[in-house]
């Protein structure tokens, strides 16, 4: 049997998890306060994802970049391919937040948004 140990983020308390697993399948987890240290523990020993952040550029706006994020979590193996899109993505302004930047980005189906306003 394989045990994984994990801090949890599903929250601010960041319980200590442990994770059994056998055969690649969770057995059990112990360690969490509520509910949603099981779920993250699961999630992240079997398919781990992540918001992934950055900026791009914008022309012709106040402020010479924007920030963006994926407006859901991606599978933590897609980030780098992610970031690769992004290189050299440029918008111009106005820019508000939401705004869709790059649809579908790396085959995801997650778009990239705009988490600021640059006018």
């Amino acid at each position: 049997m394989e045990t994984r140990e994990l801090i949890c983020i599903g929250c601010p308390m960041g319980c200590p998890l442990k994770v059994e697993m056998e055969n690649g399948e969770v057995v059990s987890v112990s360690g969490n306060t509520c509910k949603r240290g099981d779920v993250y523990a699961r999630k992240e020993v079997t398919n781990p994802t992540r918001i992934v952040t950055s900026s791009v550029i914008v022309e012709g706006g106040s402020l010479a970049a924007v920030s963006v994020k994926t407006k859901e979590d991606i599978p933590k193996g897609k980030i780098f391919d992610i970031m690769k899109e992004l290189k050299g993505v440029k918008v111009p302004a106005p820019v508000h937040i939401g705004d869709v930047i790059l649809s579908n980005v790396a085959g995801t189906g997650v778009d990239i948004i705009a988490t600021k306003n640059v006018l």
